[in-house]
């Protein structure tokens, strides 16, 4: 039988409010995961999971978990794994959770990111490189994307944001645990490309070249900074093509996730 708990002062559910807060140093390599296809994915991924709470309360559904059985078969192949149980009223799991979400259950994981050198090596590889992008919603919206091009990789560069925030997984509904996802420098990232001849594909507002009048077929690193501060002048200097999508109004750039998304649909559409 899983463990009851219905204080709000219990020294687990403390330590969970305080991981919300803290920055990846402090979490020592932990998260939290909230929802179905969140949990699920982690668990598909082999991330390691250290705890998982069950608000019964919240209501049976079983989104995200349908192939697995529902919710109680989950928690039951949880349970086999020797992973903690934690039974917890409607009000401990508002306090932990961060979202409305009607399945009633929180995972703490920990899951690791990985070296370039771990990188799967590929013939033709793909990757989507961003970065000091800030915000973890921009970040897990091009997770999201990535999963869904199927993109061979994506490196996170000078990172500002944990991508292991609970609002990254969020945001990318989980895929981030999906796609092969590296944390490195700038530097690093580009010796990395130059030493296996990938091309760098810089997006940049000021370009000659507009997206879809280039060729994306080949190893390939598209490449996006952040909205405020844009690209480095390592990756302008270093990109072998400059690349912009044409803007017709005021603005003169379009959100990270969204330039992601034209960019690397554009490179399948070139690839099929």
């Amino acid at each position: 039988m899983p463990e009851s708990i219905i204080s709000l002062t219990n020294l687990r559910i403390k330590h969970l409010v305080k991981l919300r807060t803290h920055g990846p140093k402090e979490r020592q390599g932990l998260t939290i995961v909230e929802g179905g296809r969140e949990i699920l994915r982690a668990f598909e991924a082999k991330v390691p999971f250290k705890e998982l709470y069950v608000c019964r309360e919240q209501g049976e559904s079983s989104i995200g978990l349908e192939e697995m059985g529902g919710k109680e078969s989950f928690i039951k192949k949880i349970a086999a794994l020797k992973v903690p149980v934690f039974e917890v009223s409607k009000s401990v799991f508002a306090k932990i959770s961060y979202g409305e979400r009607r399945e009633g259950l929180l995972a703490l994981c920990a899951p690791r990111p990985l070296s370039l050198e771990q990188l799967h090596r590929k013939e033709n590889p793909l990757y989507v490189i961003v970065e000091t992008v800030e915000k973890p919603g921009n970040l897990g919206a091009i997770l999201r994307t990535a999963d869904g091009v199927g993109v061979d990789g994506v490196i996170v560069c000078d990172a500002q944001t944990d991508i292991y925030n609970p609002n990254v997984i969020r945001a990318s509904l989980g895929t981030v645990f999906c796609v092969e996802v590296a944390v490195t420098s700038t530097r690093e990232s580009v010796r990395f490309l130059k030493e296996r001849d990938i091309r760098i594909c810089a997006a940049v507002p000021c370009a000659k070249n507009v997206y879809s009048q280039v060729n994306m077929k080949g190893p390939l690193a598209i490449v996006l900074g952040s909205e405020q501060k844009g690209l480095s002048d390592l990756w302008a200097s270093q990109a072998d093509i400059q690349v912009r999508i044409p803007m017709k109004g005021k603005a003169d750039s379009l959100n990270v996730s969204t330039a992601a998304a034209i960019l690397l649909y554009e490179a399948l559409r070139q690839r099929s």
